[in-house]
């Protein structure tokens, strides 16, 4: 069981937060909810107690003798500030504590992660700007927020993320309180995720069981990590991730296109899609009739969108290209000697290997696999959340990305 101080400042997103709340609590963690003053005006304390199990911590003057700021700072594992209001971001970033969230947020040595909410023009105002920044110098882990419906009629960036996002991010920084930092600000990267459907008539396609899962791990760690995300959707019923860009796609032929048009200026690629290999020579006009034999389905084959990638390249180091393996091994390899020998064919970087059927991987909430460098390296990734071997792959290619590693902000 971890522990978590579940921080809430006062904006319309904070009921939001109870869902993430509930989120946290059925993962099992030990989640001690600390809301401002204003904060409770939105949410009252017996929700935040009845959704935690735990009493409310207010203020500062409840069990003084404690020091409460200090003891929940110590004993937790993870702060998270969900919605983190234009105020608050201003008040922590220049040290101020005149309440208990942010007099724990000075006390706290564990990882601090921030999801903003305000109206677009209070996130993009200077000021906030150079307060994220701050934060962000500092190791402060801070959100960029969705793209939305806001409070009244106004639609813009400064949704609060989704809860079930925020709760992955929380997972992830559990398994790895580093897998964060702030590294790949000023970089494009490019995210294929979901499975392509090849269309057999009007209602019906070929297909896969790819639930997208994996790719938006990616996406949203690299969003995270400061990347500019391009994430190429195919039939992924998923909510997008917040500060990333996601272009529908349906074949494999429209994932290519919309693949190789945002590679054009890509510092990297990660080709998560399951792609199908072949599709219907000619789709049916109308509806396929089940009367006597089914007809023959003549099938041609697809781009390989990761080979053509490789092609247009040339010699050139960048982008970084990634690829995916889904294996299972057979009588005459193993699921890592199908992965090297297609690395091989390849031609790509890193191929992240994952062995599938018998209920892993496809449609999961966890994964396991290995990276395969094109330089020999192998990395094995545990079970563990998507979001665990997101930020593996996410290492990867911060690593091979000439000057990845800018200064934050």
């Amino acid at each position: 069981m971890s522990r978590i101080v579940l921080g809430v400042s006062g904006g319309i997103a904070a009921y939001k937060s109870a869902e993430l709340l509930r989120r946290l609590t059925e993962d099992g963690h030990d989640v001690t909810v600390v809301p401002t003053e204003s904060a409770l005006r939105f949410v009252g304390a017996s929700t935040w107690s009845a959704l935690s199990h735990r009493p409310v911590a207010t203020d500062v003057w409840t069990d003084a003798d404690q020091v409460p700021h200090v003891a929940l700072a110590r004993r937790a594992e993870l702060v998270v500030v969900a919605p983190a209001t234009a105020d608050l971001i201003a008040r922590a970033a220049h040290g101020l504590a005149d309440d208990l969230l942010t007099n724990t947020l000075l006390t706290a040595r564990c990882p601090v992660l921030f999801a903003p909410a305000m109206h677009t023009e209070m996130w993009e105002h200077p000021a906030t700007v150079d307060n994220v920044a701050i934060l962000r110098r500092r190791g402060t882990i801070v959100l960029e927020p969705a793209t939305g419906r806001l409070t009244g009629a106004d639609t813009g960036k400064g949704r609060l993320p989704e809860p079930d996002e925020i709760a992955g991010l929380t997972e992830l920084l559990l398994h790895r309180p580093d897998a964060l930092p702030y590294d790949l600000a000023g970089r494009h990267v490019v995210v294929s995720a979901g499975g392509t459907r090849e269309a057999l008539d009007p209602v019906r396609f070929l297909g896969n069981a790819s639930s997208g899962r994996q790719g938006y791990a990616v996406a949203a760690v690299a969003a995270a990590r400061g990347a500019r995300v391009t994430l190429v959707s195919a039939n992924a019923a998923l909510p997008d991730p917040a500060g990333v860009d996601v272009v529908a796609a349906v074949s494999a032929v429209e994932l290519r296109e919309a693949v190789r048009k945002a590679a054009e200026d890509a510092d990297a690629v990660v080709m998560a899609a399951a792609v199908a290999d072949f599709r219907p020579r000619d789709a049916a006009v109308h509806k396929i009739k089940k009367a006597g034999s089914p007809p023959p389905v003549d099938l041609t084959e697809n781009p390989d969108i990761l080979a053509e990638l490789v092609a247009d390249r040339g010699g050139a180091a960048r982008p970084v290209l990634i690829g995916f393996a889904a294996e299972t091994g057979d009588d005459t390899a193993s699921v890592l000697d199908h992965g090297r020998a297609k690395l091989a064919r390849k031609g790509c970087d890193l191929l992240v290997v994952n062995a599938v059927g018998n209920g892993r991987a496809f449609g999961q909430p966890d994964n396991a696999g290995v990276i395969l460098g094109a330089d020999g390296t192998e990395r094995t990734i545990a079970l563990g959340p998507k979001t665990v071997l997101a930020a593996a792959v996410c290492d990867a290619l911060a690593s091979r990305i000439d000057g990845a590693n800018l200064p934050a902000g």
